[in-house]
């Protein structure tokens, strides 16, 4: 202890003087991998003939992400995290359990009180647990009409792109203001610079798998670039999550051939992303995942457009370390390892004079390190 303090105050020293780059971001574009380790990406890279889209980011570590209650997350706890830099036991979204039960503030609300857009884009059906995470405030990822009213009722992102039915209703989001679009086409007919609040309810569930074709559903990255589309117009900036939540569901199946191709449109996605973000100098993109599901090993590269040969450990999730890429505004602070809880700091960092409060910023991640 007293060696890590005393490298605390040498830091600290070293710091007050030095000028920063670092400032909070004016745009975050926040990527989630649900069930994603690097045997994922592997995977997918072994299949798609070259890396992922997001493996060329500078500014890369691993993440670690057990819950307050369990050495093995699951995707409510782990979204909270993510969402507030805050752990909570499993299957809790948003809410200090362990604790008093207060609300805990997510990333989605604190850049609102700044005056910026928000959204949540997802593959799963819109109130599953990560997305909820950081629009929602509820002691069971299982309440999904309650998980609706808050997204309709109290946080209001300006736009919800995912899954139909579980607790979402067309009729409440037109109620609540929301325009509703139910398939590809009536999202690629949208008004993006008129259009402020959009709530995309597409099917009954989870959008089909991408080796199953999505028929009229669009894919992650029509939906990633129409979201970018309408937030971008608020010059105050935004913040926006995206998640890949389908890569989980075929780890829990041991399904290499969805998982491979639900990694390769999640890179899609990120690509549109950085298409959109190239030459600015005021946003941040992180990708990174929730949790690894499936004990995934990748054993044989069997070429380009072919699955890998794999093993699997397990149908369930795992405490696999998870891997972070980062580029933009505060990527320089993504350090070699991580815990799921030290987004925040990285994303809402304030504008400061000297890396003194960088430095205090450091602190802070191990005091958040230690919950």
């Amino acid at each position: 202890m007293a060696r890590k303090l005393s490298a605390l105050f040498m830091l600290l020293l070293l710091c007050v003087t030095a000028p920063v780059a670092s400032a909070q971001p004016t745009n975050v574009i926040f990527f989630i991998g649900d069930g994603m380790a690097p045997a994922q990406v592997e995977a997918a890279g072994m299949f798609a003939g070259g890396p992922m889209s997001f493996e060329s980011f500078a500014n890369q570590g691993v993440v670690t992400t057990y819950s307050a209650n369990s050495s093995v997350t699951d995707s409510a706890a782990a979204g909270t995290a993510l969402a507030t830099g805050v752990k909570v036991n499993n299957g809790v979204i948003s809410m200090a359990y362990p604790g008093d039960g207060s609300d805990l503030q997510t990333l989605l609300e604190h850049f609102q009180g700044l005056g910026r857009s928000t959204g949540l884009v997802t593959t799963t059906y819109m109130t599953h647990a990560t997305p909820a995470a950081f629009g929602a405030h509820e002691p069971s990822r299982n309440n999904l009409s309650q998980i609706a009213g808050d997204y309709l009722n109290q946080t209001q992102p300006n736009v919800l792109l995912g899954g139909g039915g579980n607790g979402m209703l067309p009729a409440a989001a037109t109620g609540a203001g929301y325009t509703v679009v139910t398939d590809a086409a009536g999202l690629a007919g949208l008004d993006t610079e008129a259009t402020t609040y959009v709530s995309g309810q597409f099917g009954s569930s989870h959008l089909p798998y991408e080796y199953d074709g999505l028929g009229a559903l669009p894919h992650l990255s029509e939906m990633t670039t129409t979201a970018l589309n309408i937030l971008d117009n608020n010059a105050g900036g935004f913040f926006l999550m995206v998640e890949g939540g389908r890569i989980d569901h075929a780890g829990h199946n041991n399904d290499i051939q969805r998982n491979i191709r639900e990694t390769v449109e999640f890179s899609n996605a990120v690509q549109e992303a950085i298409d959109w973000a190239t030459g600015r100098t005021d946003t941040l993109i992180v990708v990174t995942a929730d949790h690894e599901t499936g004990g995934l090993t990748v054993l044989a590269d069997n070429g380009a457009g072919n699955a890998p040969t794999v093993s699997w450990s397990t149908t369930g999730h795992t405490a696999t370390n998870v891997p972070v890429y980062a580029w933009g505004v505060n990527a320089a602070l993504i350090s070699p390892v991580m815990d799921n809880t030290d987004f925040w700091e990285v994303m809402t960092v304030p504008e400061p004079a000297s890396m003194g409060l960088l430095a205090l910023a450091s602190l802070a991640l191990l005091k958040r390190r230690r919950r």
